[in-house]
C-alpha cells in the first residue's frame, strides 16, 4: 500500500479563498481515517473526500473537485500509478503527492510517478503504532499539502504540462531516469530578482556541495547532466531530504544521468574526485579528515531541521577540510536547511548559489539562503550548471 499526492499543472484562475480541499485515496480504512483526522485539525485545509480505490477517485473527481489528492499506490480495481495519469488528464492542476512504504519496488514506483506528473512523494511508516515514525509522517504530510497547495493557488492562469514520461532504460532492469521538471511556478510572488547578492570570493573551489528537498530529485537530474567537467576533477557531495531505499534509487538515477560513478556514501570511505557521494536516507553525511585526505562520516544522531539526512551538517563539516575553497548550491525545497551551513561557508571564504524562485518547486531552502544575503548568485535551474562549470574553471565573476 502507498499514498500519493497528485501532480500539478494549471487550467484556470488561481483560487485564493477557503481551505485547501484534499482527497484521500487509500484502501486502508486505518490510513484514511488517520490522514483525514490530521487534515481536519488544520485551519487551512479540509477533507474533500475519503475514497478506497483509484477508480473511485477517477470517477468522482469532477464532483469532488479537490486541490490536492493523497493517492495510495497499491489499491484494488485501479492502483495509484495507473490512476495518476487519468486524474491529471481530467484535472491538470491537481496536486498529487505519492506516499508509499519503504520498499525498493515502491521507491521505484514513486520515482516513476514524478516523471508522470506527481508533485511529490512521502514515505508511509510500516506501522502507525510507532510514535516517532507516525509523528514524522504527520509533520511531512501536512507540510507538503500546505506548501504545494499554496503554490497551486498562487499560480498564474497559464497551463503547464506534467513531466514527460521517462524513457525506457537501455539496459535490462536498470531504473528509468527521472526526467527534469519544467520550471515550476513560485510559492510566493517573484522576488528573487530584487534580492542583493555578494561578490564571489577569490578562493578557487575544490569541492561542490549540493543540498535539496522537495522537487530535488528532478532538479538534481537536470543539474548533474551538465557537471561532467567538474565531477571529473573534483568531488561532489549531495544531501537530498529522502528516506532509506529512496536514496539508493536516486543514486542509480544520478549515475545514469551524469554518466559518472554515483552511490550512497559509505562511512569511512575516502572522498575523491570523479565521484558523486549521496547522503544515505536516515543518516547525516559529514566529512572528516583522514590523514591528509577527506573521508565520509555517517551520523545516526537526531534530525536536524526536521530532516535526516540534513544539509547543514554536511556544509558545516566541509569547512574543516576545504576551508574557503567550497562552492555550495542550494536547490528547491521546503524549510531553511542549508542556510545556516551556507552562512558558515561564506564566513570561511566560500560561496553559495541558490536556485531562483521561479524555477523552484518550493522556494523555502533557497529562499532562506537568498533572504539571508549569503548568496553570490540566485539563478534559474537551467543556468546553475554552466555557472558552476565556469567557477571551477577559474571564472570568479
Amino acid at each position: 500500500m502507498s499514498v500519493a499526492f497528485a501532480g500539478n499543472s494549471t487550467t484556470g484562475p488561481s483560487r485564493d479563498a477557503g481551505p485547501l480541499r484534499v482527497m484521500v485515496v487509500d484502501d486502508s480504512v486505518v490510513i484514511r481515517g488517520l490522514i483525514s483526522r490530521w487534515i481536519g485539525a488544520e485551519h487551512d485545509m479540509e477533507v474533500a473526500a475519503s475514497l478506497r480505490t483509484g477508480l473511485e477517485a477517477v470517477n468522482q473527481l469532477e464532483r469532488i473537485n479537490p486541490d490536492v489528492a493523497v493517492l495510495d499506490i497499491e489499491m484494488p480495481e485501479l492502483d495509484g500509478i495507473s490512476a495518476l495519469p487519468q486524474l491529471l488528464a481530467k484535472k491538470r492542476d491537481l496536486v498529487i503527492i505519492m506516499a508509499s512504504t519503504l520498499t525498493r519496488r515502491n521507491a521505484e514506483i514513486s520515482f516513476k510517478a514524478l516523471s508522470l506528473g506527481a508533485a511529490d512523494y512521502i514515505p508511509k511508516p510500516e506501522s502507525t503504532r510507532e510514535a516517532s515514525a507516525a509523528d514524522i509522517f504527520h509533520h511531512d504530510l501536512i507540510q507538503k499539502i500546505r506548501h504545494l497547495g499554496a503554490r497551486l493557488r498562487r499560480r498564474p492562469t497559464v497551463a503547464s504540462p506534467p513531466l514527460a514520461p521517462a524513457t525506457p532504460a537501455p539496459a535490462a532492469r536498470a531504473p528509468a531516469v527521472v526526467r527534469p521538471a519544467a520550471p515550476a511556478p513560485a510559492l510566493h510572488a517573484p522576488s528573487s530578482g530584487a534580492l542583493s547578492t555578494r561578490p564571489f570570493s577569490a578562493h578557487a573551489p575544490k569541492v561542490l556541495l549540493i543540498g535539496s528537498s522537495t522537487g530535488g530529485p528532478q532538479a538534481l537530474m537536470a543539474l548533474v547532466t551538465e557537471l561532467g567537467p567538474v565531477i571529473d576533477r573534483f568531488p561532489v557531495l549531495i544531501t537530498q531530504h529522502m528516506p532509506p531505499t529512496f536514496t539508493t534509487i536516486l543514486a542509480e538515477h544520478l549515475a545514469r544521468a551524469s554518466r559518472k560513478p554515483a552511490a550512497e556514501a559509505v562511512d569511512g570511505e575516502p572522498v575523491k574526485p570523479g565521484r558523486i557521494y549521496l547522503a544515505p536516507g536516515g543518516k547525516h553525511m559529514r566529512v572528516v579528515r583522514s590523514g591528509a585526505d577527506a573521508a565520509i562520516a555517517l551520523d545516526d544522531g537526531p534530525a536536524v531541521n526536521f530532516c535526516k539526512p540534513a544539509v547543514d551538517p554536511l556544509f558545516t563539516s566541509a569547512i574543516d577540510i576545504w576551508h574557503g575553497n567550497i562552492l555550495s548550491v542550494i536547490l528547491t525545497g521546503m524549510g531553511s536547511d542549508g542556510m545556516r551551513g551556507g552562512k558558515d561557508i561564506v564566513a570561511a571564504g566560500g560561496n553559495v548559489i541558490a536556485q531562483d524562485e521561479a524555477s523552484s518547486v518550493v522556494w523555502g531552502m533557497p529562499g532562506a539562503a537568498a533572504n539571508a544575503g549569503i548568496c553570490a548568485a540566485i539563478l534559474p535551474l537551467n543556468q546553475i550548471g554552466a555557472k558552476v562549470n565556469r567557477l571551477f574553471a577559474g571564472d570568479r565573476s
